[in-house]
């Protein structure tokens, strides 16, 4: 059955040194702060398939150990000041990746086989950098193709717009973020609100829904993906995100910045 915990609670059950996955739809931001406040360290991020703001603080907060990733940015804010220093320092493990080859490690994990053939890299510099990537002679139709492994993570963590009491979870036509619950151990979600209706209801309503089979844990966390957007819900807070690109250039305007953005998580919850 799935729990309905406070923020700190959901927070609590993600431990140091675990492998964390975290989409670029229906961030957790509110539970990021949470974890950041909570100091928890070691974890190994697995960006599905790529990250931004989230990954930048997690970063900056000293909370990342290793990460795998097509890529970090804040879009139009430029890049990701933290993720970039911390990667010139060697502060944390770095495997580059690719969207289909994240997404190909956990269908893997979800299908419980120990890898996912894929084709779309072959010749690519990245094979040179990911040597738990293999390239294989096809036993189909002959060619090469590369295979990667299972991305099993300890915990999936997003937030979506809402949940029903039994726990299961509208995600609307985000299905990497079910493919993370999937593949993960456990699967910790925040949500806008929790709704009296079964979600489960009617061929119409659970089509887009993530049964709470798959959900360990739903904590309500009103406006949880600010400054970032949420579909349907609200729109992102451009200039938050470009506030937060210029200070975060330099490490005391990140910890400038990360000290207001904790303080006003804890004003909204």
């Amino acid at each position: 059955m799935t729990d309905i915990v406070s923020l700190e609670a959901l927070a609590a059950r993600i431990n140091p040194g675990e492998l964390l996955a975290v989409p670029v739809n229906g961030v957790a931001m509110a539970a990021t702060a949470a974890l950041i406040e909570a100091g928890v360290s070691g974890l190994r991020l697995v960006c599905v398939p790529i990250s931004g703001l989230q990954a930048d603080l997690l970063i900056g907060a000293g909370t990342i150990s290793a990460i795998e990733t097509s890529a970090v940015s804040l879009g139009e804010a430029g890049g990701a000041p933290r993720f970039n220093a911390a990667v010139r320092a060697r502060h944390f493990a770095l495997s580059d990746s690719t969207c289909p080859a994240i997404l190909a490690g956990l269908l893997a994990a979800q299908k419980g086989v120990p890898f996912m053939p894929i084709a779309g890299i072959i010749g690519s510099d990245l094979l040179k950098v990911r040597p738990d990537w293999k390239v294989i002679d096809s036993p189909v139709g002959g060619g090469k193709v590369v295979v990667v492994p299972a991305i099993t993570p300890d915990v999936a963590l997003f937030h979506a717009p809402e949940a029903d009491r039994a726990g299961n979870i509208r995600i609307g036509r985000h299905r990497e973020l079910a493919a993370m619950a999937y593949a993960a151990k456990s699967t910790l979600v925040t949500v806008e609100r929790i709704v009296d209706r079964d979600l489960l209801a009617t061929e119409d309503s659970a089509a887009g829904v993530l049964p709470s089979l798959y959900v360990d844990a739903v904590a309500v966390a009103e406006r949880g993906a600010w400054p970032l957007p949420l579909w349907d819900e609200y729109e992102g807070d451009g200039a938050e995100v470009m506030r937060y690109a210029a200070m975060a250039r330099t490490e005391e305007g990140f910890r400038a910045y990360l000290s207001a953005f904790l303080t006003r998580r804890k004003q909204v919850a």
